[in-house]
């Protein structure tokens, strides 16, 4: 199988619409979890979000007709051009080649499909839009962001919770490497919305923030009572490196490997540590890589009581006792956990951490369970000089997924 590189990126999110800014915006600590301003949160338990103030597609995407497109179709959309200039597909390339778009959401246009049925049911379905109709399904922004990018090649959708961004780049990946195509838009994206906060507030899944208990959205802290949802779209270009070398461009890093599983069983705590370690083991197999070369790792962490405690352990059971020394960060404390989105997020701030030899810290975190081997993370960022790192990502529902990345200067080598 030839080498899968990644070319070119895009990042829209609550902290920046560059992969240097995004990335020097969490080396500093900048807390994007605030109060939302997009819905009211008067009746809700949580009233904290990573929300993306100011969103306008029109400043990435020009003049065109947007009117098709909802609130994540858009982010998706603005985040695909970013990546398309950055790897240097031109619009005359993308008529003589294909490119296509593997895109990871967990809930993609719920909030126009709530809009579509309410409207049909409240006001009668002659009142029903049909503009809005063409979003209720869930591979919506995938469809209009391929029109609005002459994207010609493989669309695809995939949708395994919050690991959907993650299992699309590793979707992509074996495409690229089986020799089904050459070039591939892949990564994740998820909006902010009323209708998937309730769900979550009801489930108890949110950070409280009742007096008594605080705001704690931490990931691993022993304060941490829910996580804060956030929103935002990364994509990363994935490209065959001769394909790659052939037109001459920069690579931003090599996907070297990855690996999934999945556990069944409710309230086993201990099959949730085996799946999360299993995931982390086979991404080592693909990458015909060993435990002890791995040189930074970021969580999939979300201040979610028993998810981050499953995740720890299961660094542990990996990475025995190198994990006292591997450098960890947890990038949800900043940026909230925004689901399909969540992974690729990671891993291109993995990416701009091997560029520049800085790990982002874990803000606010500051207990710690007597339990918890937590030597390898900290508060805030760090100096190091890794050739490779792994990004975990891990689902409400059992789905788990790892990868791993290495440096882009040695991948063509």
């Amino acid at each position: 199988m030839g080498k899968v590189v990644i070319t070119g990126a895009g990042v829209i999110s609550s902290l920046g619409d560059s992969l240097d800014e995004f990335h020097a915006a969490l080396c500093k600590g900048q807390n994007a979890i605030k109060p939302i301003e997009l819905f009211p949160t008067a009746m809700l338990g949580c009233p904290l979000g990573g929300e993306i103030k100011g969103f306008d597609a029109q400043m990435y995407l020009g003049k065109r007709n947007l009117r098709p497109l909802d609130r994540t179709s858009r982010l998706v959309a603005s985040a695909a051009q970013l990546a398309l200039d950055s790897s240097g597909w031109t619009e005359e390339m993308r008529n003589n080649e294909e490119v296509g778009l593997i895109l990871g959401t967990m809930f993609c246009s719920v909030r126009t499909i709530s809009e579509f049925d309410r409207r049909a049911l409240e006001a009668g379905p002659t009142y029903a839009s049909p503009m809005d109709f063409s979003n209720t399904v869930i591979n919506a922004a995938a469809g209009q962001t391929a029109i609005l990018h002459n994207l010609r090649g493989v669309n695809t959708t995939v949708s395994t919770g919050n690991t959907s961004g993650l299992k699309a780049i590793a979707y992509a990946t074996d495409l690229i490497r089986s020799g089904r195509a050459r070039a591939l838009l892949a990564g994740g994206a998820e909006e902010l919305c009323f209708e998937s906060f309730y769900g979550f507030d009801r489930a108890g899944l949110l950070c409280r923030s009742e007096r008594q208990s605080g705001d704690f959205p931490i990931p691993f802290d022993t304060r941490r009572n829910g996580m804060a949802l956030g929103e935002g779209a990364a994509l990363m270009m994935l490209e065959d490196a001769e394909s790659a070398r052939e037109r001459g461009v920069r690579v931003l890093a090599e996907i070297k490997g990855y690996g999934c599983a999945y556990h069944c069983s409710r309230g086993r705590e201990e099959s949730a540590v085996e799946a999360i370690a299993i995931s982390m083991r086979r991404a080592l197999d693909d990458a015909e890589m060993l435990p002890h070369e791995i040189q930074c790792l970021s969580a999939s962490a979300n201040g979610s009581r028993q998810g981050d405690r499953d995740e720890a352990q299961a660094l542990v059971a990996t990475f025995s006792s190198n994990s006292h020394r591997l450098p960890v960060t947890a990038i949800k404390s900043m940026l909230g956990e925004t689901l399909g989105a969540s992974g690729a997020m990671q891993a291109l701030d993995m990416v701009e951490t091997m560029r520049d030899g800085v790990l982002p810290g874990t803000i606010n975190l500051g207990e710690t369970e007597d339990d918890f081997p937590f030597p390898w993370i900290s508060t805030v960022r760090r100096k190091i000089d890794p050739h490779n790192g792994l990004i975990n990502s891990v689902g409400f529902d059992g789905h788990c997924c790892s990868l791993i990345l290495a440096r882009g200067v040695e991948s063509l080598c």
